[in-house]
Formats: C-alpha cells, sequence, structure tokens
C-alpha cells in the first residue's frame, strides 16, 4: 500500500502506512487484523486535551486575582528541577517560553526525580494557580515534544484513550487510525436507510465512527456511541427474531396427548404433592406440548424448587404418547443423580430408562444405540454424549436441558435435530437454577418462553450464610465436628482436586488434614470428577445413607446432589468461585427440615471476589442473587457467549442501555413480521452482516 487511496477495509494492518510488518504483530495480537478491525477498535475512554497557551496567555486568562485558577497547557523549555524536602516534600521544576516563567510542581512524588532536567522540551496541562507575580501547574500532566517537529500550538480536542497492550500503546494505535480513518470511512456503507435512523435519531454508521474516534465533543461520543450500541443489540434480536419465527412457522413437533387420567397416572409417581407454583408450570408446559408448534420453553427456579419433577412431567408426558424423550446434563455426577432419582421415581412402571455418558462401555454403547433407534427406550439420560452423530432417536418429542448456561445455542440446536427429519424437531425445555436477569432475558434468551417457579416445596428451611477470614477455619471445623457429633453430615468444598503453586486447598491434602486435625475419628471421603462412575455412585450411595460424614469435594457436587441430612456447607476460598457456582452449591444442603448452614472461608484479594461473597451472604434469593451477578461481572459471560459462539458485545452495556434494548427488540419484532428472512435489496446488507456476527452461533445459514 502506497497511498490512502489504495487503502481497503479488509487491507491487511501490515500494509498501513507507519505499521510495518513487525508492529503488525502486536496489532494482531490485539485481535486487529485488518483495516477493518482497526476502525472497530473503539477508545475505551478520551481525555480532555487543553488548547495550549504561551505563558502569558495563561496569565491573562487566570486574571491577577491571588488564589485564582484554570486548567491550562503550556509548552516550553526546563530550566530548573529538583526535589524540594520539608513539611510537603515536592518535587519542583521550571518551564520558561518566550513570554515567560511558570513554575511546576508534584507533591508527594518522590519518581519525579531524574525524570525531568533542564534544557527538556515538554508541554504540561493541568490546574494552574496564581501566587502573586507567578504562576504554578500543580501534579500537572506532562509530555516531551520535539519544538522543531512539533511547532503548532495544540488545539483543544478530544483525544482517544485505546485499549492497548505494552507492545501496542495507544499513541500507536491512535496514530495508525489517523492515517486511515477518512478513506476507511468513504468506503462504509450503512445497513440502516436513511428514514429508519432519521425517525430514531441515530447518526450514519460512519458518522458514528468519525465521532467515536475523534469527537469534537463530549455529546458526540455519547451520541456515536448510542448508534453503535443500539446496532449491536438489533442485530442480536434480528438474528433471535428470525429463529423465532423459522421454529413457530416452519417447524413442527409431535402434539402430545394430555387428558385428566394421564394427568393423575403421572402425577401419581411422584412422592409428594406437587405446589401451586409447579402446577402453573405444567399447565404453561402442557398448553405448548399440546400442539404441533414446537415448545422452546426455559424453566427457571431457585436451587431446591422442584425443576426436575416438573421436567419429568413433560418427558411422561412424551412417553404417553408412545414418543421418546432425553435429558441432558451437563456433568457425569448430575447425569447420574438424575437416573437415579428418576428411576426411584418410576419402579414398578413400564418406562424403559437408559443412562448414556462417555464412560459407556463400547458393547453396552453400542446396544443402546441401536435400543434407542428401534424405539424401545422411552427415557434416555446423559451428559453431551447425547449430541455425537451415532445418537439416533426411533421418535424424539421431549427434550430437556439441564443447566442450560452450561450449554451453548449450537449444543442445544444439535439436540432438537435429532428429532429425524429436517421440518420436525422435539419440543424443548431448558432448565437453570441460576435465574436469567430480566435484562438478558431479552437477549439471547429472547427465543425463549420462560416459565418459573417461585416458591419452594413446603418444609424447606432457609440456609444461614456466614463469612469467616481463613484465621478463623479452626472454630469452623471445630462446629463441623459438633454438628457431625450431633448426626448432621457436611459437605467441604475446595477449588483443586492436586496441589497447586497457588497456594489453594485441594482435595487430598484438605482431606488429609482434616483427617488427622480436626475432624479425626470422622468417616470423611473425596468426591472429583477423575473418579470413575462407579466409584461415584458407591461413595454418593454411603453419603446418602449415613455412612460417610463428610465429602471434601470439588465443584462437580454443585448441582443434582440431594442428601437432607446434609446440612453443613463449607467453602474453602469462597472468593474464587462465581456467584452462581456460590449459589449452586449452597443450594446441596437445605434439602430437608432440618436447620442448615453454610460458611464462606475468604479474604478475598480483589474487589470482585469480596462482592461476591458479600452478595451470597446477604441473600438466598437465587433471582436477587443473578441480579448481583450481572452487575459485578456484566452480561458476556452471563449469557454464554464463549460458550455459543455468539460475538460480545463491543459497546452495548446491560443494564445500561435498558431502553435501547427494548427499542431494538420491538424493532426487530416488526422487521422479521414483515420480512422473515431478511429478503430483497434493502435488508441485503444487514443479512450479510448478521450472518458474518451472529450466522454460526445462532445457526442462521440454513434460516437467513
Amino acid at each position: 500500500m502506497t497511498d490512502q487511496t489504495a487503502i481497503a477495509l479488509n487491507s491487511n494492518i501490515a500494509e498501513v502506512p507507519g505499521v510495518g510488518t513487525k508492529r503488525a504483530e502486536a496489532f494482531r495480537k490485539a485481535g486487529i487484523r485488518s483495516v477493518a478491525d482497526l476502525i472497530r477498535h473503539l477508545p475505551s475512554r478520551w481525555e480532555h486535551e487543553l488548547p495550549e497557551q504561551t505563558v502569558a496567555e495563561a496569565s491573562e486568562t487566570i486574571g491577577p486575582l491571588h488564589g485564582a485558577e484554570a486548567n491550562l497547557a503550556v509548552r516550553g523549555e526546563i530550566t530548573t528541577a529538583r526535589p524540594v524536602r520539608g513539611r510537603q516534600p515536592r518535587f519542583e521544576a521550571t518551564l520558561q517560553d518566550d513570554t515567560g516563567a511558570v513554575l511546576l510542581t508534584w507533591f508527594n512524588s518522590p519518581w519525579m526525580k531524574g525524570r525531568l532536567h533542564p534544557g527538556m522540551c515538554i508541554r504540561a496541562a493541568g490546574k494552574t494557580k496564581r501566587y502573586g507575580d507567578y504562576l504554578q501547574l500543580v501534579n500537572p500532566a506532562w509530555e516531551i515534544i520535539d519544538p522543531e517537529a512539533d511547532t503548532a500550538a495544540r488545539e483543544e480536542r478530544y483525544r482517544p484513550i485505546y485499549p492497548a497492550t505494552e507492545d501496542l500503546p495507544t499513541k500507536v494505535i491512535e496514530a495508525a487510525v489517523d492515517t486511515v480513518l477518512e478513506p476507511a470511512l468513504a468506503l462504509l456503507d450503512d445497513h440502516l436507510h436513511e428514514q429508519y435512523r432519521k425517525d430514531r435519531a441515530l447518526p450514519a454508521l460512519a458518522d458514528s465512527y468519525r465521532m467515536m474516534h475523534r469527537p469534537a465533543d463530549e455529546d458526540e461520543t455519547k451520541h456515536a456511541r448510542r448508534r453503535l450500541a443500539f446496532d449491536e443489540l438489533l442485530m442480536l434480536q434480528i438474528g433471535v427474531m428470525i429463529k423465532r419465527h423459522h421454529r413457530r412457522e416452519t417447524l413442527s413437533a409431535p402434539a402430545l396427548t394430555h387428558n385428566d387420567a394421564i394427568d393423575k397416572h403421572i402425577t401419581d409417581r411422584f412422592p409428594f404433592e406437587l405446589t401451586e407454583s409447579q402446577r402453573e408450570v405444567i399447565n404453561e408446559m402442557v398448553a405448548d406440548l399440546a400442539t404441533s408448534r414446537p415448545m422452546n420453553r426455559l424453566l427457571q427456579g431457585d436451587v431446591g424448587a422442584g425443576k426436575t419433577v416438573v421436567a419429568l412431567y413433560a418427558m411422561l408426558l412424551a412417553v404417553a404418547s408412545r414418543h421418546q424423550a432425553a435429558l441432558m446434563a451437563p456433568t457425569e455426577l448430575l447425569a447420574e443423580q438424575h437416573f437415579a432419582s428418576i428411576c426411584d421415581m418410576l419402579a414398578g412402571s413400564n418406562v424403559t430408562i437408559e443412562l448414556l455418558t462417555g464412560s459407556l462401555k463400547p458393547a453396552q454403547r453400542k446396544s443402546l444405540l441401536k435400543r434407542l433407534a428401534d424405539g424401545e427406550i422411552d427415557l434416555l439420560i446423559g451428559t453431551h454424549a447425547l449430541l455425537t452423530e451415532h445418537v439416533e432417536f426411533g421418535n424424539l418429542a421431549v427434550a430437556v436441558i439441564d443447566e442450560q448456561h452450561r450449554f451453548g445455542v449450537h449444543q442445544r440446536a444439535t439436540l432438537r435435530a435429532k428429532a429425524g427429519d429436517e421440518t420436525t424437531i422435539p419440543h424443548t425445555l431448558v432448565m437453570t437454577a441460576t435465574p436469567i436477569p430480566r435484562t438478558l432475558s431479552l437477549t439471547v434468551f429472547g427465543d425463549l418462553d420462560i416459565s418459573t417457579i417461585r416458591r419452594l416445596p413446603p418444609g424447606r428451611q432457609p440456609i444461614t450464610t456466614r463469612h469467616m477470614p481463613q484465621a478463623r477455619a479452626g472454630e469452623v471445623y471445630a462446629h463441623v465436628a459438633e454438628r457431625i457429633a450431633a448426626g448432621g453430615q457436611a459437605y467441604i468444598v475446595v477449588p483443586v482436586i492436586d496441589e497447586s503453586e497457588m497456594g489453594l486447598k485441594d482435595v487430598n491434602t484438605h482431606l488429609e488434614f482434616l483427617s488427622n486435625g480436626p475432624l479425626h475419628g470422622r468417616r470423611l471421603a473425596a468426591m472429583h470428577g477423575r473418579l470413575t462412575r462407579d466409584e461415584r455412585e458407591a461413595i454418593m450411595r454411603q453419603f446418602r445413607e449415613g455412612q460417610i460424614d463428610a465429602l471434601v469435594a470439588t465443584t462437580v457436587i454443585e448441582v443434582g446432589v440431594d442428601v437432607p441430612n446434609a446440612t453443613m456447607m463449607i467453602i474453602e476460598h469462597a472468593d474464587r468461585f462465581g456467584l452462581a457456582q456460590l449459589h449452586q452449591l449452597r443450594g446441596r444442603i437445605g434439602r430437608g427440615a432440618k436447620k442448615s448452614l453454610c460458611v464462606l472461608i475468604a479474604d478475598p484479594a480483589t474487589e470482585d471476589g469480596a462482592a461476591r461473597v458479600e452478595a451470597i451472604a446477604s441473600t438466598n434469593d437465587g433471582f436477587e442473587i443473578a441480579e448481583k451477578d450481572l452487575e459485578i461481572r456484566g452480561p458476556g459471560e452471563l449469557f454464554g457467549a464463549k460458550q455459543s459462539g455468539l460475538a460480545p458485545f463491543r459497546v452495548a452495556e446491560l443494564p445500561r442501555d435498558m431502553e435501547l434494548l427494548r427499542m431494538a427488540r420491538r424493532d426487530a419484532a416488526e422487521w422479521i413480521a414483515e420480512n422473515p428472512t431478511l429478503a430483497g435489496e434493502r435488508d441485503a446488507l444487514l443479512k450479510k452482516r448478521l450472518l458474518k456476527t451472529h450466522g454460526e452461533a445462532l445457526g442462521l445459514g440454513d434460516v437467513a
């Protein structure tokens, strides 16, 4: 590339004048591979740079009054520089130009010694005060300048500060943007037509990028940010609405039979009365399942709310209509727990239930898959092993996905595709004990109808949660010993299986410490993901039967484990766990009528860690915790962007942009109602950019 006219949006970053091959590697490491990537690499903030004045002009601006002050910028040569001791240690330097001199003063800044020396030319900016006949700049920002090359006085501007690295400072990014911005923006077409933008007070796309990179004032950055944030939200909403329309209008699912006799036959199998809230959710599901329009429902409820029984109702409704059902769990332990509890509830029935996990022996797997394809298995429970290409159902009607945040959009779609032909899919129910914050329920979950179990089953006791520092861990384990002596059981959770360099407590070392120390003589066992299925089942059976007093475990026990007599949960290094994870772990206790206690042992080293520990200790409400998790972490991880492959938001922030999200959702619904596949010239560019951004993650290739 020799001049700006040769710049294209897809030009390699190495071809940008001033970048070159060596520096291009630093750009690539920062995710900037092309000119388009460079334009999309937006400033994280802007610094208001003051217009440069001579010393005389600065003196005139402030005026003659002693103590008057103003924010100013001046340039000149350093004539003196020295540290000053005394009651207020400081570093002082004198800056002089052709019109006068000012005193530069840095308080409590010993690091300034040696950085400035006479003869240097600098520009200094900041709070300037008048003291009698002289001016003083207090703790000014400063930079070295070349008086021969940098001859023009600096004008006022909002300087962009870019997300940078040690190898790629913001100044280098700024220089590269300066080189390509004007010709690149001239090539940028807008996917929103002019009247649409005008009706919503949105600037053009090229103008928005110009105002982000080179704003004239603060208002321009706000105006541009609003457009770019709206773009991100609109793109995602349109993708979600296309999928929703496609599923509802072009796909079908088996319509399941439901009547009072079937309802009684199913509920008689349950070992307890359904709560009113569970009944409400079942009625919502039945309204979906009885039609050929595929159900796509999210079932959310707090830990222990009884979601599995509701899901089992939907699966048994499929079996009653001579169809198959599947339940997919994120871990083998949880799949095994579901299998055990469902087998107990359906003992003596004619329902055929099987478990499919990655640890199944080849011969057993082959036999199971044949029976599944022949329709001889009614209900299949498993892990992601259900998603492999060799797993084929005879007539799958209901697919349940537990702990949906562990699975991406792709994986949910793969399970739906197991129904058989291209236009028939199973009804889908996804469950979560980590409630979706209200804001996020409108984003990637926007194609899901949401049902909520709002109350816990009767008899459940609230869990008391305490935070204790590591220094008081001895008191905690003394209390555990007392509880065990009184007939109770406990979970003790640590972050890792093996000893780590980070000084974290691990399963094996901690088990040995407890066995030889505070819990000496008690029956302890380890539980983690490296144990075989047979070992895990044997340990959990002994724990349920009261033959083990305490489990020292990793987070493998965070979901699915249900032992009513276990009333204590100790979480070591609690600040190392996510908020949803802490809530899930705590949910392993409080499963019966006994009072339960969760103790978080932690000395948080970060603000986020402290916030998580404080949040989990302050409430048992999973819905409140979900909102706090959103505040602490932001939406990126919470809606599974990493697992789903969804492009993360670069500009939009939730819940800050809730009003923009509502507008985007409303517009997307109207857009897709009018043009379900974005056909035609008007929407061609929008469609192209949508497919590039979210096409693979949302599976839009076969829809749009």
